[in-house]
């Protein structure tokens, strides 16, 4: 589903406009980012948690030459399904 499938969507379910719907959801998408930017976890219940967890420095290879490469440590984003989510799906 591409965002534009989201937005008419969450306007048919809510009544709001497509203009109103994109900016619902573009607000919750800065919510989250901001949350995350900030170290927090977002708990949402019935749906799942978006988290940061730190990734290590490591090394890694160039799979053409096989060089070792040094790979930096950084931030990595994860989510984890709630159990509403997964009996939904399946």
């Amino acid at each position: 589903m591409k965002k534009v499938e989201l937005v008419e969507a969450v306007a048919a379910k809510t009544g709001l406009t497509k203009a109103d719907a994109t900016r619902a959801i573009d607000a919750t998408f800065e919510a989250i980012t901001g949350a995350l930017k900030n170290g927090d976890k977002v708990p949402l219940v019935g749906f799942g948690t978006f988290q940061v967890s730190r990734r290590a420095a490591r090394e890694g290879r160039n799979p053409q030459t096989g060089a070792t490469v040094q790979i930096a440590a950084r931030n990595a984003v994860s989510f984890k399904a709630g159990s509403a989510l997964k009996d939904a799906v399946n």
